[in-house]
C-alpha cells in the first residue's frame, strides 16, 4: 500500500476514500504524535480548523473537531476560509496545530485534510509518517476536564484580510478587475478585499452552494474569466482555485498569464525594491524554460525543486530564500505568509500594474514562454513511471530529438491517479508531436 499522505496532505473521494472515521482517526493520531513529541508540553493544546465550502466538509469538519477534542485539544472552528488563512491564523493565534479541509482544485466530490504546525508550515514528511503509523491504535483518551473544548471563531477572517491588505503599499484605484472565486473559499473574502484596496470589482464564481466548487470556474477553467474580462472592459482578471492557495491572471485582451509569468513579474518587482533575498527564486521542474532564461538574463538565480509547493517551501527555508512558486499559480512570499496564497498573489500582481502604470500584458512580456504541451494520462500504474525500461527508452529518444532547444518531463501526479507528460520545444507542432508519442508510450507500458 502506498503512502497515505501525498504532496498536499491526505486527499480522496469523500465518504469513500476519506470517511468521517478516517478523518477522526487522523486528527487523533496527529494530536497524539505532536503530544508525544512535546509540542503541547506545559500548556493546554489548541488547534484551529477551517474548510472550503464543499458539502462533505461539513461532516468531515465535525469528525476532525471531535477527534481533536477527544484527544484533549481545544478547538477553534474557523469556518469557511482559504487554506493560507488557516496557515496564517495558526501562527497568529498561537495555536499548536492547524487543520484545513479541502481538495483544492479537485471537483466537489473530493476532499482532503492538510495539517499545519504552530509556525503555519505544513507538517514535515517524517511527522506525517508518524501520524500514519499511529492510525487506529488502541489508546485511552482523557475524561472530565481533560477533554477538549470547542468554540466558534469571531472576526478571524477579518484579521486575515487586514493582514493581506497591509502588505500592499499602493492603491488599486482606477483598476477594474474581474475576480473568479471558483465558488470556493475566497468567495466571501476576495471581492471585498480588492474593493478595500481601491479596485472596481466584478465577481464571478462567487456563489458557493457546496456542490459547485471548481465546476467550470476558477484557475483550472479560465474561459469564463476571459470572456468576463473582455465583456466588462476590465484591466485584468484574477482566478483562484477552490481553497484559494493559487492564482492565475488574465490580461485586458483575454490572454492568460500563468504562474511562471506572475512569478517573473513579482520577482522583478521584489528585486527592484531590494526585497528578494540572494536575488534567488525557487521554482519547480515544471516551470517553463523561458521563465528560467528571462530571470537569468536579469541576473537572478533560479533554484529548481520537485513538483509540489511543499518542496518549493523546503528549498526556500533551507536556502533562506524569500520567494518561489509553481507554474500552476502557487506563489509563496515568505515575507508575508508560510504557504501559497492566491489572494495575496493577486493583490501584489495588481499592485505591480498600479505602481508601474503599465497594463498587465506589457508586464507579462518580461518573459517569453517556450511552447509547452502537458498531457495527463489516466488509468495507468503511475508508480511504475520511474522503473519502466520501455518508457525510459522513449524518453531518451525524445530528448535526443529535441536537443538543447527543449526538454521532457514525465512524472506521476502527487495528488491524482495519473501520469503527467510535459514537453517543451522551440516549435509548438514539435512539442505536440513528441508529447503525443510519449503519452502513448505511457499508456502502452504502464
Amino acid at each position: 500500500m502506498g503512502r497515505l499522505f501525498g504532496t498536499d496532505g491526505v486527499r480522496g473521494l469523500a465518504n469513500r476514500d476519506l470517511t468521517a472515521r478516517s478523518a477522526m482517526d487522523l486528527s487523533i493520531a496527529a494530536a497524539r504524535v505532536l503530544g508525544d513529541a512535546g509540542a503541547f508540553e506545559g500548556h493546554r493544546p489548541v488547534a484551529v480548523v477551517g474548510r472550503d465550502p464543499r458539502a462533505s466538509g461539513e461532516f468531515l469538519e465535525a469528525a476532525v473537531v471531535a477527534g481533536l477534542a477527544s484527544a484533549g485539544v481545544d478547538v477553534l472552528r474557523l469556518g469557511v476560509l482559504p487554506t493560507p488563512a488557516v496557515a496564517y491564523l495558526t501562527r497568529e493565534l498561537g495555536a499548536d496545530l492547524g487543520v484545513m479541509l479541502s481538495a483544492s482544485h479537485n471537483p466537489a466530490p473530493d476532499n482532503g485534510i492538510k495539517f499545519f504546525d504552530r509556525s503555519g508550515f505544513k507538517l514535515a514528511d517524517e511527522i506525517e509518517d508518524k501520524i500514519e503509523a499511529r492510525l487506529g491504535e488502541d489508546w485511552q483518551g482523557p475524561t472530565g476536564a481533560g477533554v477538549g473544548r470547542v468554540r466558534e471563531a469571531e472576526g478571524e477572517v477579518s484579521r486575515y484580510a487586514d493582514h493581506l491588505l497591509a502588505t500592499v503599499g499602493v492603491s488599486l484605484a482606477g483598476l477594474r478587475v474581474v475576480v473568479d472565486c471558483a465558488h470556493g473559499a475566497a468567495a466571501g473574502l476576495a471581492p471585498d478585499l480588492l474593493r478595500r484596496a481601491g479596485a472596481e470589482v466584478v465577481a464571478i464564481g462567487a456563489e458557493p452552494d457546496g456542490l459547485n466548487i471548481n465546476e467550470g470556474v476558477g484557475s483550472t477553467h479560465l474561459d469564463g474569466l476571459r470572456a468576463a474580462v473582455t465583456a466588462h472592459e476590465a484591466d485584468a482578471g484574477l482566478a483562484f482555485d477552490g481553497d484559494a492557495d493559487r492564482c492565475l491572471a488574465v490580461t485586458a485582451s483575454g490572454e492568460v498569464v500563468d504562474g511562471d509569468q506572475i512569478m517573473a513579474i513579482l520577482a522583478l518587482e521584489l528585486h527592484d525594491a531590494g526585497r528578494l533575498p540572494s536575488a534567488t527564486v525557487v521554482a519547480t521542474v515544471m516551470s517553463n524554460l523561458g521563465f528560467k532564461i528571462a530571470l537569468r538574463e536579469q541576473g537572478l538565480t533560479v533554484v529548481e525543486t520537485a513538483v509540489g509547493d511543499r518542496y518549493v517551501l523546503e528549498a526556500m527555508r533551507e536556502g533562506a530564500f524569500g520567494f518561489g512558486g509553481e507554474q500552476s499559480g502557487h506563489v509563496i512570499m515568505l515575507e508575508h505568509g508560510t504557504t501559497g496564497d492566491g489572494v495575496l498573489t493577486g493583490l501584489h500582481l495588481l499592485a505591480a500594474v498600479a505602481r508601474r502604470g503599465r497594463p498587465l500584458d506589457e508586464l507579462a512580456k518580461c518573459m517569453t514562454r517556450l511552447p509547452q504541451v502537458l498531457i495527463n494520462v489516466r488509468g495507468v500504474a503511475k508508480e511504475r513511471a520511474a522503473s519502466s525500461p520501455e518508457l525510459a527508452a522513449a524518453v531518451a529518444a525524445a530528448e535526443a530529438e529535441l536537443g538543447d532547444s527543449g526538454r521532457v518531463l514525465i512524472r506521476p501526479s502527487g495528488t491524482e491517479a495519473m501520469v503527467r507528460v510535459m514537453v517543451e520545444a522551440a516549435a509548438e507542432d514539435q512539442a505536440h508531436a513528441v508529447a503525443e508519442r510519449l503519452a502513448e508510450a505511457v499508456r502502452t507500458h504502464l
